[in-house]
């Protein structure tokens, strides 16, 4: 059996990508690192919980000592780190938790890592010659885009938020531990995801759940920021590939080729609403524009051509299917029929 270290598996994403792994490698440990933070709950989970073959440890990932101790005790010999804050609007507002989490923690990670699976740099310790790093990071890195071109694996970083500064920052850690000490690493780099488990104060769950509860939904600015849309459990399947068979060192973009405004999103929702649970007027009455964010990116869309050509990733979901199994998700669990 291996053991892996997977962190913030609490989260939207990690959530949704432990079940699926857990369930295709039956000779796969996870111990999930998760501190539980506004966007942890352990009750996206609940699937998992019972199986001998998962552990859950609350706590940092900059904690050292903890980190150090989970190498040890576990014999750790694979890492997929998903731990992130990640909601912008609340890195606009307290930048600080962000640098520590997502800039420090990955830092910290990464040297438990090299120290306890190298003997120095570019000779791996017996037993761990096949230990990988895997760093799961976002789009808004590269910044915002014009109308007509997508972001690749060579597109300069350019972030724009405190956010995404410190997912960048947190990359080129990575890259910098692959170059100067041969750490096995590999990145991804992912559109915006959705799907279910995601946290209520996210785009499209905001949406649902303020329709339903026949509240004004929040849409920033003229609604016409554009974005690609990729169902989370496409990106599961992309990250699985990734980190058994990406070419060491390399980066790898992730997306959905469905590139949506904000306003189309919430139209498409309402429509189904409408349709689903009608009421007496159509859901997009409630639509209300409100003051943009702060340094709100205009467009990102990602060109997924390097994962596709040279893993055979594909997403499976268009917007369409996906968005009704998030809304027959979210409806169920709101209990609404």
């Amino acid at each position: 059996m291996k053991t892996i270290l997977v962190t913030g598996c609490a989260g939207f994403i990690g959530s949704n990508f432990l079940p699926y792994f857990l369930d295709k490698y039956k000779d796969y440990n996870i111990v999930n690192l998760d501190l539980l933070t506004y966007a942890g709950n352990l009750e996206n989970l609940k699937e998992v919980q019972n199986d001998k073959r998962y552990k859950f440890i609350k706590g940092d990932i900059a904690n050292r000592e903890l980190v150090e101790f989970i190498f040890e005790e576990y014999l750790i010999e694979g890492v997929i780190h998903f731990a992130a804050e990640s909601h912008v609007d609340n890195s606009i507002k307290n930048p600080g938790v962000f640098i520590e989490t997502n800039i420090n923690g990955t830092y910290t990670l990464l040297d438990v890592a090299y120290k306890y699976w190298m003997k120095k740099p570019f000779e791996y310790k017996e037993g761990y010659t096949e230990s990988r790093f895997h760093h799961i990071s976002t789009d808004e890195v590269y910044g915002t885009l014009n109308e007509i071109d997508l972001f690749t694996e060579e597109t300069p970083y350019a972030p724009n938020s405190p956010y995404s500064a410190s997912k960048a920052s947190s990359d080129m850690l990575v890259r910098a531990y692959h170059e100067t000490y041969g750490l096995d690493t590999v990145i991804t780099n992912c559109s915006n995801n959705y799907g279910p488990k995601q946290h209520h104060e996210k785009l499209i769950p905001t949406i649902i759940r303020k329709a339903l509860a026949g509240e004004e939904i929040p849409i920033y600015g003229d609604g016409k920021n554009v974005r690609d849309w990729l169902y989370v459990l496409d990106h599961c399947k992309g990250i699985d590939l990734v980190y058994h068979e990406g070419v060491v060192g390399n980066v790898y973009n992730i997306g959905g080729k469905n590139e949506k405004t904000n306003l189309e999103i919430v139209h498409s929702i309402c429509r189904i609403l409408d349709r689903k649970v009608p009421s007496e007027k159509s859901y997009t009455t409630l639509i209300s524009f409100v003051e943009d964010r702060a340094g709100h990116d205009r467009r990102y869309a990602i060109d997924a051509s390097k994962i596709e050509k040279t893993l055979g990733w594909k997403a499976e979901e268009n917007f369409e299917t996906g968005i009704l199994k998030v809304i027959n998700w979210y409806m169920e669990k709101l209990n609404v029929s």
